[in-house]
């Protein structure tokens, strides 16, 4: 099966034998997180000269109680800088899906960190921030559940696999997303439904 993205887009597609991987890259995290990684490496240098001065103070004798809680509070916020630091500086891992004979092997990949809010929702935002890389195979009967669903925002195509409705090919344009709900409703025989605006 000759399996061509649209022209212009950046969508990949890997012959693995007689599978075929469809490679969907995640949207860039922007110049902007490399100079907020840059503040936070000099901002840990600060944060390692204050530990190193306060650490000597503490363990002697009768330390005063505000500098132990200082101390706690300022190891707190070196361990959430150093994890925002790997963030920042983390590859991305392209989303993917492996087409096989008896259904699909996806695999959510990992986004870079967004500087900018997306999410109005706290709830949202912390879990952007902490991404959970999902991988899961789709066998044939789960993918009947296959939608290209239209929003407001744009369209969707969500899988349900068990108890998990993901959202497949998220950093891709609309125009990606029916191809890749085509091909995969021909790969699989799925009963489809009509592309939203066609």
């Amino acid at each position: 099966m000759n399996l061509k993205p649209p022209e212009g887009s950046k969508i990949a597609v890997a012959a693995e034998g007689a599978d075929q991987t469809i490679i969907i890259p995640h949207e860039s995290g922007g110049a902007m997180r490399y100079f907020a990684g840059l503040f936070i490496l000099f901002w840990l240098g600060a944060w390692f000269v204050g530990f190193s001065t306060t650490v000597p103070k503490v363990f002697s004798a009768n330390p005063p109680l505000f500098l132990v809680f200082w101390l706690a509070g300022w190891t707190v916020g070196g361990i959430f800088a150093v994890y925002y630091l790997y963030r920042i500086f983390r590859p991305s891992v392209p989303e993917s899906l492996k087409l096989t004979r008896n259904g699909v092997v996806y695999d959510s990949g990992v986004p870079p960190l967004q500087m900018t809010p997306r999410y109005p929702n706290t709830n949202y935002a912390w879990q952007a921030f902490r991404p959970k890389r999902t991988r899961v195979e789709i066998d044939r009967r789960q993918l009947q559940s296959l939608r290209l669903r239209d929003t407001d925002t744009g369209n969707r195509l969500t899988v349900d696999a068990g108890a998990l409705r993901l959202d497949v090919a998220k950093s891709a344009s609309e125009v990606e997303r029916e191809w890749l709900y085509q091909v995969l409703a021909r790969q699989y025989s799925l009963p489809s439904a009509p592309v939203p605006g066609t």
